[in-house]
């Protein structure tokens, strides 16, 4: 069958890896499994399958951190933008060759692996931008989320220098991702591609929780900073062979 490919399994992999590294360290799942997963198959085929399973995820993570999230920030600087640029890229996306968008997705995750990899390294603070710049990443983070649901790289660098806590920046953010995701699965479900995509849905919802059980497992038996490395360098890669021509 075909929704069990060699390729198909593949990407249930990589959903694995992604949200064991999410419950390890809170890093955003849909980037990691998206650009690996690209390597094998259309963005266009994944997007409808990865958006509905980190629904749940995110939905459990912002009705338990409810109390914690940033309103203000939230309603005033992230979801105008956010939505803005999200619904802006969705309906773009059509139009863009699908070598250009892993074009695109490989410049993104080169960008982001390639940063957080000077920050480790040079164990640099992240200084605030002015209110002007933090809108325009705000609104290209929107852009990015709409074309691959991946625009935690710019609002979090549109974040930076931010004064929240651990606890309020997750918050705040995992509700961004729930509420931009669920609109994008709304959107896939009029469009038609949400129930092509069901039986692989239903297929990896399973290792989203096992994913979060190893993630937990491993939290206090790994280097977090070297597992991390460890990540940014395989995504550095991926990165590059999406934009190796073909």
């Amino acid at each position: 069958m075909e929704w069990l490919s060699a390729a198909w399994l593949a990407v249930g992999v990589f959903i694995l890896l992604a949200y064991t590294l999410e419950a390890i360290t809170g890093f955003g799942s849909i980037v990691i499994a998206l650009s690996l997963s690209a390597l094998l198959l259309p963005i266009e085929q994944l997007l409808p399958v990865l958006v509905p399973l980190n629904i749940g995820l995110t939905g459990y993570l912002a009705w338990r951190y409810r109390q914690a999230i940033d309103k203000p920030l939230l309603l005033k600087l992230i979801l105008p933008g956010m939505l803005l640029g999200t619904t802006a890229g969705y309906f773009v996306r059509p139009y863009l060759d699908e070598n250009l968008l892993r074009q695109l997705l490989g410049v993104l995750v080169l960008w982001f692996a390639g940063r957080e990899l000077w920050r480790l390294r040079s164990a640099t603070v992240a200084s605030a931008h002015p209110l002007w710049l933090s809108r325009v990443l705000t609104l290209g983070g929107g852009l990015c989320h709409g074309l691959f649901a991946s625009g935690g790289p710019l609002l979090v660098y549109a974040l930076a220098g931010s004064t929240l806590d651990k606890t309020r920046f997750r918050a705040t953010l995992v509700t961004v991702w729930f509420s931009l995701n669920s609109l994008l699965t709304l959107a896939f479900l009029a469009d038609g591609r949400l129930s092509a995509a069901l039986p692989h849905i239903a297929l990896f919802a399973p290792l989203l929780l096992l994913g979060l059980w190893v993630g937990e497992t491993l939290h206090h038996k790994v280097n977090e900073r070297h597992f991390r490395i460890a990540v940014y360098w395989l995504l550095l890669v991926t990165a590059l062979i999406l934009l190796w021509p073909r």
